[in-house]
């Protein structure tokens, strides 16, 4: 039923969409090809989601839907574009047949400029979305900043942390991107690397020819991770529990062949001389998504004037829990939301994303009750895969003491 209706739904826009081509185009060959392309779009996306075998979203799953988002984006502005023209010419058909200008109910006829114009804009988002497939999801950038806390220990002034979200390693195909990625992010000599979850998309097995290229992120102090909702198989239908247990175990296993120290509901305290501060990791804790996260079991021992950095990977588990809980988390990193993989950041101008609609953070630093939460845009990508306005992120975050300056 789900498919019948996206065909009726996607043909019938297709049928009005034709209007832009029609109105300067002359014989059938052009709506001949654009209807063919339409039917291969949408039957690839059939295909891929109901009948290959091994599809995935970084196979042919994800480039089905990467094409039909393209040509759907075209299609929609069209119509929004010739059904604003429609109305007009309505109004203005009703208006000479209300002053006695014509004997019959007649509209002017569709105008061949603001076809074009249509065309012309609709061309900016389905271009757009091929090049985040083809460049934009291996645009690594580095986000960088700067906090400052009265109580950071004065050993740690200066301390550098690097974060990384959401690698999905299941949709990645070119190893050489990825690595070039990662050596960007070596490339910052951070203190510590922490990961915030989505190792994977589906299954553990999905890292299995990516954990030696991952397991070369270097820092001083080591990496820290957590799981994601992606982590922990809910999106897999398996054989039976065990299957899923072992599934489990291995994403385990796997993190700790490539030497990360994954925490689960639990903190590590990192020293230098007589002076720490503390790693607190939480299972996943999202509204809407998966509660394994407990943050009182993760903090469990930590006194209110220890200095706390916590991974959690879904920004409305701050909103509900940390941002006001009473031990005092100085820092939160997150990820999950992609930015949507899509938008607009014009830095001190625009910084907008579909994303925004779901979450109240869903990007960059936010600063609430002496607290601060980073929401990571993410490493890697699902579902669309690539990247627009919104690229993969790398974040640096320095860390001193005092108050900032003026």
């Amino acid at each position: 039923m789900f498919w019948t209706i996206l065909v009726a739904i996607y043909l019938l826009i297709d049928v009005y969409a034709y209007q832009a081509f029609k109105s300067f185009a002359k014989g059938n060959m052009l709506y001949i090809g654009y209807l063919l392309l339409s039917f291969i779009v949408i039957g690839n996306l059939i295909y891929q989601f109901n009948f290959a075998e091994g599809s995935s979203w970084g196979g042919g799953r994800g480039y089905a839907m990467g094409f039909f988002l393209a040509m759907l984006s075209l299609k929609v502005i069209l119509v929004l574009f010739l059904f604003g023209e429609d109305l007009a010419r309505f109004f203005v058909g009703s208006y000479r047949k209300l002053l006695g200008q014509e004997r019959e109910f007649d509209v002017p006829s569709r105008r061949k400029f603001v076809s074009q114009v249509a065309l012309g804009l609709a061309a900016i988002p389905f271009s757009s979305l091929l090049y985040g497939m083809h460049k934009g999801r291996y645009n690594y950038k580095v986000f960088k900043h700067t906090l400052y806390f009265e109580d950071l220990p004065q050993a740690f002034d200066g301390y550098r942390i690097s974060q990384i979200s959401d690698i999905h390693s299941g949709s990645f195909k070119n190893r050489e991107e990825v690595e070039y990625g990662l050596s960007m992010l070596n490339a910052q000599q951070s203190d510590v690397v922490l990961f915030t979850g989505d190792l994977v998309n589906n299954t553990s097995r999905e890292m299995r020819k990516w954990k030696e290229l991952f397991g070369e992120i270097k820092a001083r102090d080591g990496v820290f991770s957590v799981l994601g909702n992606h982590d922990y198989g809910d999106y897999h239908r398996w054989d039976s529990e065990e299957e899923k247990r072992a599934n489990m175990e291995e994403m385990k296993r796997v993190q700790a062949e490539m030497g990360w120290n994954l925490l689960l509901n639990e903190h590590r305290f990192i020293e230098r001389g007589n002076e720490r501060i503390a790693l607190v990791g939480v299972e996943n804790w999202g509204l809407g998504f998966k509660q394994a996260g407990d943050l009182e079991q993760a903090s469990r021992g930590l006194d209110q004037k220890d200095f706390k950095v916590l991974l959690s990977h879904d920004p409305t588990h701050w909103q509900a829990q940390v941002k006001k809980d009473p031990k005092f988390f100085h820092l939160t990193l997150s990820g999950h939301t992609h930015g949507m993989q899509f938008g607009i950041e014009i830095p001190g101008w625009l910084r907008w994303s579909p994303a925004r609609l779901r979450y109240k953070n869903w990007a960059g630093m936010y600063q609430e009750y002496g607290r601060y939460l980073n929401v990571n845009r993410g490493f890697g990508y699902i579902g669309y895969p690539g990247r627009v306005g919104i690229w993969p992120e790398i974040t640096v975050i320095e860390l001193r003491r005092g108050s900032r300056p003026a």
